[in-house]
């Protein structure tokens, strides 16, 4: 077996022993269903792994990642997520993680100081559109500072994702019948470990 696959099974052998010993029931109760809270819509960025950087359990937080945390309103697979979130999981807060130094926004603020290919030629380009037109429309190629870009960026796109989710089905819906559900963008400091509460919230009228 290759070291690399080698290693992520002993790492499990060694976690569930581990666990096991300091919480003999676990498992057995983790096989008996969920009710996770929380649905986390973050980016896929390896460093950015939600149960780690908030010390959660298997069980705590239900997840959708995509590259640059994208929720496209004809996005199937994340329409899906939030749908079976809300209305069959009981989660009552949907949050939005950015993070900084993400490889997706930076390829967006780039693409959008080039000329534009159209229609986009790859999935991944097709996937990134709008962020690369969001990173147009704030003109961030112009900025003297590409730090400072790259966070407006990041901060923005939350912003508009929030507000994507705010407009879907399952969320209005939710509301509609005076479900209690609130959406939340957060940003993901990777140079400090912190999360970053933008203070954009929504929840029901």
């Amino acid at each position: 077996m290759d070291p690399t696959i080698a290693r992520l099974f002993t790492s499990n052998e060694q976690w569930k022993e581990a666990v096991g010993q300091a919480e003999p029931s676990f498992f057995a109760e983790t096989a008996k269903g969920q009710a996770p809270k929380v649905l986390w819509i973050g980016c896929a960025d390896s460093r950015v792994p939600e149960s780690v950087i908030t010390a959660s359990k298997p069980g705590d937080i239900f997840v959708h990642r995509n590259i640059a945390n994208q929720f496209h309103a004809d996005d199937d697979s994340a329409l899906a997520v939030l749908s079976y979130a809300v209305e069959n999981v009981g989660v009552e807060h949907v949050v939005i993680v950015g993070h900084t130094a993400c490889g997706g926004a930076h390829a967006c603020m780039a693409a959008s100081a080039a000329p534009p290919s159209e229609p986009p030629a790859t999935p991944l380009a097709r996937w990134l559109a709008p962020l690369t037109k969001l990173a147009a429309s704030l003109k961030l190629a112009s900025m003297p500072s590409k730090e400072e870009a790259m966070k407006i960026l990041v901060e923005e796109n939350v912003k508009v994702q929030v507000a994507n989710v705010c407009q879907a089905t399952p969320v209005m819906g939710a509301w509609t019948h005076g479900k209690k559900v609130w959406v939340h963008g957060w940003v993901y400091e990777l140079e400090h470990g912190r999360l970053r509460d933008l203070g954009i919230s929504k929840g029901p009228q």
